[in-house]
């Protein structure tokens, strides 16, 4: 075992622990939880590595850099989510990689997700971006759309070939009425979860919570969690 497997070994563990404890604190199994490893700014050799001890969720956010590290690990039975702001003109790459799209927060990016999924003869998940911070029917700053503007996008989701609607993500806000109050937030995107899967139940996915709130976003019901640095380490600034 190479020093970099056993430390990758260790912080998953540790993971694993405090999502195996914040299910037992509410009362959840452990296997309704799935852990999803944000490997963005890491090489292939580590999401080699996460293969090799168990993990199957990987998250990346930057097309530039989840693409070719997609290539590279494309012999390994690994389920890839898109989770950054994702920009129409990197829409073709991405569909060519990720099988969920976490970050789905207006009707264009719909529309070219789509036409790129039909093209290739793929079915790609979608989430809708929760921006809980954002204005009525405005987009928030890291991406988002305001809870007013979930039914409209679901529904374009829909309507839209090559796609199938997932569910909800969120990411805690910096601002506004949530700001600092993860677990508020997140039992708010629940409420919003339950609404959208009262006509839509298949729709039951809720990605909430990374390396320090995951507890709480376990707490209030998340089904997945997004972790990076707990897992990989502080991440090397980018030049």
């Amino acid at each position: 075992m190479t020093d970099r497997t056993a430390e990758l070994a260790e912080n998953l563990a540790r993971v694993e622990a405090r999502i195996a404890a914040a299910c037992a604190a509410a009362g959840r199994a452990r296997e309704d939880v799935t852990l999803i490893v944000v490997t963005k700014t890491y090489p292939a050799s580590d999401v080699r590595i996460l293969h090799g001890l168990g993990v199957r969720h990987v998250a990346e956010n930057r097309d530039q850099d989840a693409a070719p590290k997609a290539a590279a690990c494309a012999d390994l039975d690994l389920t890839w989510h898109f989770v950054g702001q994702l920009q129409t003109n990197k829409v073709k790459s991405v569909v060519g990689y990720a099988d969920v799209v976490q970050s789905v927060d207006r009707s264009k990016l719909v529309s070219s997700l789509s036409a790129a999924a039909e093209k290739r003869g793929r079915e790609l998940g979608c989430l809708i971006q929760v921006a809980l911070d954002a204005e009525s029917g405005e987009r928030g700053d890291r991406g988002g759309v305001s809870p007013d503007g979930i039914e409209e996008l679901a529904a374009a989701v829909d309507d839209a070939p090559g796609l199938r609607l997932d569910g909800l993500m969120t990411v805690a806000p910096l601002a506004g009425p949530y700001a600092g109050e993860p677990r508020a937030a997140f039992d708010r995107l629940m409420d919003l979860s339950t609404a959208l899967r009262a006509t839509r139940p298949a729709a039951n996915m809720v990605s909430a919570g990374m390396s320090g709130d995951l507890e709480e976003a376990v707490a209030a019901g998340a089904t997945h969690v997004r972790v990076g640095t707990a897992v990989l380490g502080v991440r090397p600034k980018l030049g």
